[in-house]
């Protein structure tokens, strides 16, 4: 892991364009991503992660019916101007803090092909340069973010690297899963194979790629000749075996994440991920967990 990186990686990737079908009512005129998490959208969480890790230059892959995600990290001039003369700071300053967290751009995917797909929508603005790709659904908790070392190792080793992290066995068929061997680093793994949601008893590890990527360039020219796969779509994974696979190449890595994951994929995993980011918020964490204290045991 010795390969010297000439390129920063400066920007992120977000696709944002899927239909949100499993929330349905509540996505039919509102982007999955918008839908609150406490008091913010999802989506901010996940551009507020990528800032943190000073990614500022940041490409939203969009669809039909995104408009409300632009409208979000833009300014209100009327609300702004309400809440200033209402002497309201604190909510004003709350407001004005989404439009300044980045430079962020959109770009229409078009046909819903698959990540892989999506991912390569970006390749105009990315450019030749090595990017991160940041999925809406996992929340990662700010406390231990993992982003930073991801960045590390891509820019020490010069190849792709996956955010992994230990599942069950019974639930690896949820999951890409990644055959690994050790390296002198305990948080980072080599990926000698992907494999896109396997059974059981066929899963190389209970190593699951969860959903953050930080790509080389050249994860591009794959995607283009990369056929659809698991679900007639491209699939990111497809394209990163294909560069583990490569002998003259960089290889790809995983950076094992061990802190706290929101999944808010479906709708109970976006219930507990509510409940559970609440109780860590300094302004309502007590005040729930008493009240949760008192019902659960009401509970049948």
């Amino acid at each position: 892991m010795n390969v010297e990186q000439n390129n920063r990686v400066r920007k992120a990737v977000i696709p944002v364009a899927g239909l949100g079908t499993r929330f349905l009512p509540a996505t039919k005129a509102t982007p999955k991503e918008m839908l609150p998490v406490v008091d913010k959208p999802a989506i901010q969480y996940v551009v507020e992660e990528a800032t943190e890790a000073g990614l500022r230059d940041v490409v939203m892959i969009t669809g039909r019916n995104k408009r409300p995600l632009e409208d979000h990290f833009d300014r209100v001039d009327g609300l702004e101007d309400a809440l200033a003369k209402k002497g309201d700071d604190k909510k004003l300053a709350a407001v004005q803090h989404s439009t300044d967290l980045a430079d962020i751009h959109y770009v229409r995917q078009g046909d819903p092909k698959g990540l892989g797909h999506a991912v390569l929508k970006g390749r105009q603005h990315v450019g030749n340069e090595p990017f991160a790709v940041l999925l809406g659904d996992d929340l990662i908790d700010e406390r231990n973010p993992i982003l930073p070392k991801m960045i590390e190792v891509a820019e020490k080793t010069g190849g792709s690297v996956v955010a992994l992290m230990e599942v069950p066995s019974e639930a690896i068929h949820l999951y890409g899963c990644a055959a690994v061997e050790t390296t002198s680093d305990d948080e980072v793994v080599k990926i000698n194979n992907l494999v896109e949601k396997p059974a059981t008893e066929e899963a190389p590890s209970n190593l699951a790629v969860i959903g953050r990527y930080v790509l080389a360039p050249e994860v591009f020219d794959v995607l283009e000749t990369t056929k659809p796969g698991r679900g007639n779509e491209i699939q990111l994974t497809d394209a990163l075996q294909e560069l583990a696979g490569n002998a003259e190449g960089n290889g790809v890595y995983g950076v094992v994440f061990r802190g706290a994951r929101y999944d808010t994929g479906d709708k109970l995993d976006y219930l507990k991920a509510v409940m559970q980011i609440a109780c860590d918020r300094e302004d309502l964490g007590d005040d729930l967990k008493a009240w949760l204290r008192d019902f659960v045991p009401t509970l049948d």
